[in-house]
């Protein structure tokens, strides 16, 4: 005979609020049996992306193609079926179904029988995909409007008797008869996008350079599961968004630098005409440099000092270089040589304050920060910056961040002051994510100035560089530009390094990885991604056009399924009507970085250490029914 189990009064109290999920016996052992199935399922499969800084047509193809996933699926599917012009077809319709449709439609290639043909590959499509899902998950998955029919028919199966099969089979016929064909198809297409990857990562750096970071976020609010950890371009909007004046004129600085004006004027609707009078007003273009480049260049410098004046403990006082030009003559000194500026024209620096703001570029930054509160889709996409977003994550195993740890030359973490006290390791990682939540919270001077630090400084986890925006304004001598890093860039290729890097996340696993981007890697030069004896990966492979002929290649994405990881490692993209006119699609390379022991299920992963938890609640739960400690109800009474 059983012992009788022992409650305290706080366990009854935990499990009479999980018997209103659970209010009767039956209720409570068929969700065990239900999780017991669940934690025996493979992992879902993860994505890691990274440094996507506004390459939005490429990244939304990725996106549609999940990083090649579903060309390899209809590989396996169609390969001896399809011949190979038929499979592209069959790719650029999953991946722009509507453009797509609307191009077979108007080249006359559409007829009941080739879309039944189409909903019989999708479905096939669809069906392999789910095979790793429970029927559960899957319906959930899938679009409201078509839920039990595309239930209905991934479940039929050919042996099936003939009623049965004769059923499945005049639904796809009462499909096309009302005409609802396209609206399926679009329900597929979905919902076979959706199982190809479970999980996105998006390690840091959405803004900047490329044109259109605003559209990117637009789709990531739409993915039905993903994290973010946040990268130095994407704190330094995220500052701007909260009203500091130093990261504001730093995303004035990148935009006009990158010439991406559009997402400012256009995609947040913060106008920069009061900008481009004051500058076009106060400075000359006799020497070739643009007035607006040379108002934002004196307004950051100004900016910057105020701040780095403002914060001793930073330790960035031998940024403060402006105090070192002089403007009469055109040349600044450094601790290297004196060097000749770039310009002369200094009409608003004050020579015995230049860090003083005139009263001109006081009303114009004043004009400019209500601009970047008031717009309204960027305080929104910041905000889900913010709900999904973190300095770091521990997920399943991995550790993931966008930059560095900072550390010392003996691979020691270094201590930063931060308000009054020193944090190391995971308890620096933890007070830098707090800053910066409450900058946007609460807006205060403090956290505001750290948010324009996270940006540039050299113990920043998304920085981790001295970083020398004065020295590329003003001084053409390029061995000033040289950007001295923080030892965590050098230590990252440390094998013993990275395993003290995550043990101090609490990662012991011999397949644990740290997994980030921030540093371009350059294949051209026979650079790798896997570092560490494969305990670092770096995918920043240069999704940003501009470093695309530094790197060889136009992004990585690394793919984590239940078998182990594999790099797949993207080729320049051309456009959304290429694809559409020729089913060019962006070709990628392919390698197994590792292959794990035995196959992971959902129980081996963070999911599954709580579901595993939850069983055991449960089962606490059904033995205090049967031993009367807390009795079955009717769930109306609930």
């Amino acid at each position: 005979m059983k012992e009788e189990l022992v409650y305290t009064p706080e366990e009854l109290r935990y499990l009479a609020l999980l018997a209103k999920d659970y209010p009767t016996q039956a209720a409570t052992f068929t969700e065990i049996i239900n999780l017991r199935a669940i934690v025996n399922l493979p992992k879902g499969t993860e994505h890691f992306m990274s440094d996507l800084h506004g390459e939005y047509e490429a990244f939304y193809h990725i996106l549609n193609n999940c990083s090649g996933v579903i060309r390899e699926k209809v590989e396996i599917l169609f390969g001896e079926s399809l011949t190979k012009d038929e499979q592209d077809d069959l790719l650029t319709l999953v991946y722009y179904p509507k453009e797509k449709l609307a191009l077979m439609e108007q080249q006359k290639l559409l007829n009941d029988g080739r879309t039944r043909t189409i909903l019989q590959e999708l479905l096939r499509l669809a069906k392999l995909l789910s095979s790793k899902y429970t029927r559960s998950k899957v319906r959930k998955a899938m679009p409201e409007s078509f839920r039990y029919v595309i239930d209905e028919l991934l479940h039929a199966r050919p042996d099936e008797d003939k009623n049965r099969y004769a059923y499945h089979a005049k639904i796809i016929d009462t499909i096309l008869e009302t005409v609802s064909a396209h609206e399926f198809i679009f329900a597929l297409t979905a919902l076979i996008k959706r199982l190809a990857v479970d999980h996105l990562h998006i390690i840091g750096d959405i803004y900047d350079r490329g044109a259109h970071a605003d559209k990117i976020v637009d789709e990531l609010m739409h993915h039905h599961s993903l994290d973010i950890q946040w990268g130095n371009h994407d704190v330094l909007w995220m500052g701007a968004a909260a009203g500091d004046l130093a990261c504001i004129i730093n995303v004035l600085r990148n935009n006009v630098r990158y010439h991406n004006l559009e997402i400012l004027e256009n995609g947040y609707g913060i106008s920069l005409r009061s900008l481009a009078l004051f500058a076009v007003n106060t400075y000359t273009a006799g020497d070739g440099i643009d007035p607006m480049v040379k108002a934002i260049n004196v307004l950051l410098c100004k900016l910057e000092g105020q701040t780095i004046m403002r914060r001793p403990e930073y330790g960035m006082d031998d940024r403060l270089i402006f105090k070192n030009f002089d403007f009469d003559k055109g040349t600044v000194t450094l601790p290297s040589g004196t060097y000749e500026l770039t310009t002369k024209d200094f009409p608003t620096v004050d020579r015995s304050d230049p860090y003083a703001l005139s009263e001109g570029e006081a009303e114009l930054m004043a004009e400019m920060k209500r601009r970047f509160l008031g717009s309204e889709r960027l305080q929104r996409h910041i905000r889900f910056l913010y709900s999904h977003g973190s300095v770091y994550r521990a997920y399943n195993g991995n550790l993931l961040f966008h930059g560095g740890i900072p550390m010392n030359e003996d691979g020691s973490f270094t201590e930063v002051l931060l308000e009054g006290k020193k944090y190391a390791g995971k308890a620096f990682m933890d007070k830098a994510d707090f800053l910066a939540r409450r900058a946007f919270e609460q807006r205060d001077e403090y956290s505001l100035d750290y948010m324009w630090y996270l940006w540039c400084g050299y113990d920043s986890p998304m920085s981790g560089r001295v970083v020398k925006t004065l020295e590329r304004s003003y001084i053409a001598d390029e061995s000033t530009w040289k950007e001295p890093q923080n030892p965590y860039y050098t230590l990252n290729r440390d094998k013993d390094a990275c395993a003290a890097m995550l043990r101090e996340f609490g990662i012991d696993s011999p397949q644990g990885h740290i997994i980030n981007g921030h540093t371009p890697v350059k294949v051209k030069k026979g650079e790798s991604p896997v570092r560490a004896d494969g305990k670092g990966i770096c995918i920043d492979g240069g999704f940003c056009r501009a470093y695309q002929n530094s790197t060889g290649i136009a992004g990585y994405t690394l793919i984590f399924n239940s078998y182990g990881l594999r790099l797949k490692s993207h080729y320049p993209f051309t456009n959304v009507e290429s694809v559409l006119q020729s089913n060019t699609d962006i070709l990628s390379d392919s390698v197994q970085i590792e292959l794990e022991p035995k196959r992971i299920m959902i129980g081996d992963t963070d999911t599954g250490k709580k579901l595993l938890q939850m069983i055991a609640d449960l089962k606490r739960l059904l033995a205090a029914y049967r031993q009367g400690y807390i009795f079955e109800h009717d769930c109306r009474e609930w």
